[in-house]
């Protein structure tokens, strides 16, 4: 009968388990011979991860981050439609979905909130940047109806992303 069958677990060296949490680059865990306490190590402040995506700018304003993620998102889910609805070649959906990750990773870095408070602020630029992509990259020249419905949403975005908390 195994040690595990019989009930008695496994022994670990504190020092494997000091060097794994080494690897994991885990500092905030204490090892003693006979008890390992492990404690959630932080995570690593957005602005670090931002550095990746943008090269050199820490400070990009949400507004701006928000047009990038409408362009990425706008583009992705064209390149689906350009394949489903016009008869493109399988190969638009490759590009379509990076410009789909990048739009998700992009919109992660936004300095709102909470993820529900950036997806609802992030709503009014994309609705602006459909009309303006129907018009550009379609043709569709917006009407007054557009035009109107696409302010209303960015004075919502405002309301959202700049209201007194």
């Amino acid at each position: 009968m195994g040690a595990l069958a019989s009930g008695l677990a496994p022994q670990v060296a504190a020092g494997q388990v000091a060097e794994w949490l080494k690897a994991a680059d885990c500092k905030s865990a204490r090892v003693s011979r006979t008890l390992v306490r492990i404690q959630p190590c932080p995570p690593p402040p957005a602005r670090e991860c931002a550095a990746v995506f943008f090269p050199g700018n820490h400070d990009i304003p949400t507004p701006i981050l928000f047009m990038f993620a409408a362009l990425f998102e706008i583009g992705g889910c064209f390149a689906f439609w350009a394949w489903w609805r016009l008869d493109r070649s399988p190969w638009w959906l490759v590009p379509g979905i990076a410009a789909l990750i990048g739009f998700a990773w992009i919109l992660a870095h936004s300095d709102t909130g909470g993820a529900g408070r950036a997806y609802a602020a992030y709503g009014g630029v994309y609705v602006l940047g459909a009309v303006l992509w129907g018009w550009a990259v379609e043709g569709l020249v917006p009407d007054r109806f557009d035009a109107a419905g696409a302010a209303l949403c960015i004075v919502g975005c405002g309301v959202i992303l700049f209201g007194p908390r």
